[in-house]
């Protein structure tokens, strides 16, 4: 027990008076000083050191050190040791112990050198303290001369000392033979926690190579593999990104017989969810002969993260039966699963049973339960739980914004954006790609030019997915020149493939086919493959263009050259091309000869292209299968209403209009936003209620003659 006051008595009769020829009792002086909690009194206990002339005890000095040390007063401790006329190896090795704790790895040093230089010959206590201000420091010509020290004193064979030099090595890379020469010379039995140590350092690290380097140098040296190792290397085989190299770690625990450990099962659970592989995952699993909750939420999350969110519910059922008691992170998995579900009324219970247990304390529950609502399209119930989050983080700012958004509520994501910025909250980097959709739906060009000029300010644009995501607001805002300038400024390194995509998108939404091509010409140059996605984009722009000819090629060489599958996207898009050209029958053909049945986007682009060249007939058949995929789609109708109606078929109109009637079917209305100024402008299909409705419909005959215009002059040049 530490003493708040030593007694005048007490000290008295440790210390007698000094006229009595008594000596003071050392040893109850040393247990005093390892029991002395208060700095006032250490200070007692130091004056009456020097009364009765122990100040130059060394033993006690060297306590009086510690002592000074561990109560915070370092400046003390230097005084007493500098105070030592002659000090010996137990003196220098606590100082340098001190210091070295201290963090101040320089005056260990300085210390350290000063030793040798009185000829004052450190010992197997000294060196783990000196190796760790080496390896603090990372002076490579110092530490290899006190290397050089220890193996001329013969301490490298002592354990400590040892683990203090590979974890130093451990620090420099390609210091692999360095290292296996310092584990060859240490001759001490016990050598786990070296091996751990460097293991460890090189997972820390993020060097998942070297870690399997010492490993395999183990496995030569037939050293005994503990679980903390295996767990570092099972860990590293994920950094690695190979599912072989953690099967080889497995094998290693099955033959050391660790089958047993909770700890090593949970890590390898938790490797084998990572990787995907949720056969080996489930095995493991139900082999575990002890079930945690972590084990029972990490199984969960594996399934809900690789989409089968059925079964991470089935396991949630299961884990409440074997009586093991849900927490916050099983709050978060369940709800992860019951999003992809999109079951509100599954999602209800949750939320209840979050409540009823009291796992709402962690405002990362109530970020997934934002998430969940949102993917469940119940916005009310997500900015409920908004509103009861007091301490709000960034993550729960950008969950709602983000689940706005995604519902095409724009405005209210602006709005709650800028409450997020007027509170003083952080904005990151998913917060920037959060909002950015929201500018691009109302055309808000001044608050994409905001969010990019605050990226830069605080380096959010070095990061590929910011900077890509500005590179699309500005071009779906109109301003291609800004989104060619942002991907010219990218270095040619930095690109990847999203980036190259994105820019072959905007271009061809923007008519510029040349362009694409030519971003395209520059990938394959540079040897970087084309994905679904680019050709995607070039078939955008051969659409766009009127380019029949070099889309079928495009369509060619992405099966037979890349040996691309073609999606159910790229099928509507060649559709779309060759429909509007005219080549009905030949799209016919395309979705006849498809490898699977067309989804309603194929179809819907072979019935536009009917409708556009008066194709009742083939539209009707059509229309059938389109209504057979989206029954209550409105658009389909009145898409084969309006063919009815320019083909001079009425009876066939009313019916249609009766059918929707009597489902109660409408279209939903096309909208549009702008942002002028700081007033935002909404727009909907022959909506006229605007005050210059006039003027708006005034210019957009005048585009529409000018659209037409440039069109034939394209098409002559193309002949």
């Amino acid at each position: 027990m530490p003493c708040t006051r030593p007694s005048k008595h007490l000290l008295n009769f440790i210390f007698p008076p000094k006229f009595q020829t008594a000596r003071p009792h050392t040893t109850l002086t040393s247990s005093l000083l390892s029991h002395c909690a208060s700095p006032q009194h250490l200070r007692q206990i130091h004056a009456r050191f020097v009364l009765h002339g122990l100040h130059q005890n060394l033993t006690l000095s060297s306590q009086l050190v510690d002592s000074y040390f561990n109560l915070g007063l370092l400046n003390l401790s230097l005084q007493v040791f500098n105070s030592i006329s002659n000090p010996n190896t137990l003196l220098y090795n606590t100082i340098l112990k001190t210091l070295s704790k201290s963090g101040d790895y320089e005056r260990t040093l300085k210390v350290y050198q000063n030793m040798v230089n009185q000829s004052m010959y450190p010992d197997e206590d000294s060196y783990p303290f000196v190796l760790k201000s080496c390896s603090c420091l990372l002076d490579v010509v110092i530490w290899k001369q006190i290397h050089g020290h220890v193996v001329k004193l013969g301490f490298d064979s002592f354990d400590d000392v040892g683990s203090a030099l590979v974890e130093l090595y451990s620090k420099f890379d390609g210091g692999s033979e360095d290292e296996q020469q310092v584990f060859e010379e240490m001759s001490g039995t016990d050598l786990k926690s070296s091996w751990n140590s460097l293991i460890c350092e090189a997972f820390q690290s993020r060097k998942p190579q070297k870690s399997f380097q010492l490993f395999n140098l183990m496995r030569m040296e037939s050293l005994v593999l503990d679980a903390g190792i295996l767990i570092n290397l099972l860990r590293s085989s994920v950094d690695l990104n190979s599912l072989e190299a953690g099967r080889v770690v497995h094998g290693v625990i099955v033959v050391n017989d660790l089958c047993r450990d909770l700890s090593v099962n949970t890590a390898l659970l938790s490797m084998y969810s990572k990787f995907g592989s949720l056969e080996d995952a489930r095995m493991l699993f139900e082999k575990m002969p002890v079930k945690d909750c972590v084990v029972w939420n990490i199984m969960m999350s594996a399934y809900s993260r690789n989409s089968y969110p059925k079964e991470s519910l089935e396991l949630l059922i299961c884990m409440g039966k074997s009586g093991v008691r849900a927490d916050l992170f099983t709050a978060i998995a369940a709800a992860s699963s019951i999003a992809r579900l999109k079951s509100i009324e599954l999602g209800k219970q949750m939320h209840a049973h979050v409540l009823r247990n009291g796992l709402d304390y962690q405002v990362s529950v109530h970020n997934s339960l934002i998430d969940m609502y949102c993917e469940c399209d119940c916005l009310t119930y997500a900015q409920k739980v908004f509103d009861l989050v007091k301490s709000k983080t960034v993550v729960t700012w950008s969950s709602i914004i983000k689940g706005y958004v995604r519902h095409d509520e724009s405005l209210q994501a602006l709005t709650l954006f800028s409450k997020m910025r007027f509170d003083g909250n952080k904005v990151d980097y998913v917060t920037v790609i959060n909002i950015l959709p929201a500018c691009v739906n109302i055309g808000a060009l001044e608050q994409v030019k905001y969010l990019h000029g605050y990226s830069m300010k605080f380096g959010l644009n070095s990061l590929s997915a910011v900077n890509t995501a500005i590179l699309i607001s500005y071009a779906k805002c109109g301003c291609i020149e800004m989104a060619r300038k942002l991907f010219d400024e990218e270095k040619v390194a930095s690109k990847d493939i999203i980036t190259w995509n994105s820019m072959i998108s905007a271009c061809a939404k923007h008519g510029d086919w040349s362009q694409c091509f030519k971003l395209y010409t520059q990938m394959k140059q540079l040897n970087l493959q084309p994905d679904q996605i680019t050709f995607l984009g070039l078939l955008t722009a051969c659409i766009n263009s009127g380019l029949v000819e070099e889309g079928r090629e495009i369509f060619k060489e992405m099966k037979e050259f890349y040996g691309l599958k073609p999606s159910q996207e790229h099928y509507a898009s060649m559709v779309n091309l060759l429909g509007r050209a005219g080549h009905i029958s030949e799209a016919r053909e395309l979705v006849k000869n498809m490898p699977t049945k067309p989804d309603a986007r194929v179809l819907g682009s072979l019935l536009s292209a009917c409708k556009m060249h008066s194709e009742t007939k083939l539209a009707e058949l059509t229309a059938e299968k389109l209504i057979t995929l989206e029954p209550n789609n409105a658009g389909n109708y009145v898409l084969l209403s309006n063919m009815y109606a320019a083909a001079g078929k009425w009876d066939d109109v009313a019916r249609m209009r009766t059918f929707l009637r009597d489902r109660e079917l409408r279209k939903t209305p096309g909208l549009s936003w702008i942002v002028i100024g700081r007033h935002v402008h909404e727009f909907c299909v022959a909506d006229k209620s605007h005050p210059k409705t006039i003027d708006i419909y005034t210019t957009l005959e005048i585009l529409e003659l000018e659209i037409k215009e440039a069109r034939k002059k394209s098409l002559e040049k193309l002949k």
